[in-house]
């Protein structure tokens, strides 16, 4: 766990968010493990049947395609994952949230298991303008990634405190900024600001909070876009969306989901919520379908959106492919064909 000192130390103290030696939420939240521990654990050890996909998950490379120019809309969009996408936008290429690894883990040997092979590895990636980190957790940031990126020398943009563990991992101080909330930055054209969330932070037993999280809006002089990191429901999300909005595509969080953190995860139903307070428009779902951090079913947050999406304008582009929102119709199903029985084979009859 790298620690906060001289500079950085100072600028997390300044904070109206940090006081008692860590970073708090604006209005309190729950404890992770709130609710009937039992139940928890029973969930853990013994409802893990469903949570793995039946079969492999349809992957899409996109190669050919960030070959090939935007169009004149400027909005382009890669889900690579979990929260980890390529966004180009204007002429300006950024990553999220970048874990390439085989595990969301701090060791390689054990550890939730990606569910699917990356569509595309670090060096395969296009050059990038910028890596924008919402918060330290290890499905959010990989240390091997965030090694692999610095060779490459990207500035990277990230919540207060976060750029300790980037600068132990490689990356160049003079590459990193970190932001309180309400705090902008640009890099080529592109604002970063970062805004309110309601989570919480560390990469040990003995460092919660010591770093900030966030929530992010992402703009050019022409598009405006949300990422909500990971976050529970906050009254928040209605001063984002009539200060920073209207957002052009909302990305936000869904998997991970159990009652007993509701307060620190959005899930299906309160990711609706939030996207309705941020001002609606079109909601691509993320932090769900690549590894395996809940209680539920894979692809049970997906479903559930579906259903209670009425009249929500929802992408959900396959794994891997390179898609503008404004061309997509509207959701595509994919991941029902993951777990569908296999057709009967009908007997040889000599």
């Amino acid at each position: 766990m790298a620690k906060l000192t001289g500079l950085r130390l100072e600028r997390a103290q300044a904070s109206p968010r940090y006081r008692d030696g860590g970073f708090h939420n604006t209005h309190g939240v729950r404890p992770v493990l709130d609710g009937d521990r039992w139940s928890i654990m029973g969930e853990f050890f013994f409802g893990g049947r469903a949570r793995r996909p039946r079969a492999p998950l349809p992957i899409e490379r996109p190669h050919e395609a960030w070959a090939r120019p935007v169009s004149s809309d400027g909005l382009r969009v890669t889900w690579l994952g979990h929260s980890t996408m390529l966004l180009e936008l204007d002429g300006a290429r950024v990553l999220t949230d970048p874990v390439f690894g085989e595990r969301a883990s701090p060791v390689g040997f054990a550890g939730p298991r990606r569910f699917h092979p990356v569509p595309a590895t670090i060096a395969e990636l296009p050059p990038l303008d910028a890596v924008l980190l919402s918060h330290d957790h290890f499905d959010h940031l990989c240390k091997a990634s965030v090694r692999e990126l610095a060779a490459r020398r990207v500035p990277f943009v990230t919540s207060l405190g976060v750029g300790a563990h980037l600068e132990a991992y490689g990356v160049d101080p003079a590459l990193i900024t970190e932001l309180d909330w309400w705090e902008s930055t640009t890099v080529r054209d592109v604002a970063f600001t970062a805004t309110p969330a309601q989570h919480f932070s560390g990469r040990s037993l003995t460092g919660r909070n010591r770093t900030l999280w966030s929530s992010w809006v992402i703009a050019t002089a022409r598009r405006r876009l949300f990422f909500s990191g990971d976050t529970g429901l906050t009254d928040e999300f209605r001063a984002i969306g009539a200060r920073l909005g209207p957002f052009d595509l909302t990305m936000l969080e869904i998997g991970a989901w159990h009652p007993a953190w509701g307060g620190v995860h959005l899930g299906p139903t309160n990711a609706l919520a939030a996207f309705a307070m941020l001002g609606g428009g079109t909601l691509l779902p993320v932090h769900w379908g690549t590894f395996d951090l809940g209680l539920h079913p894979w692809a049970e947050p997906i479903e559930t959106l579906i259903a209670e999406a009425g009249g929500a304008r929802v992408l959900t582009p396959t794994l891997g492919r390179p898609f503008e929102p404004a061309h997509e119709r509207g959701p595509a199903p994919w991941w029902r064909a993951v777990d569908a029985p296999a057709p009967a084979v009908a007997p040889v009859v000599g």
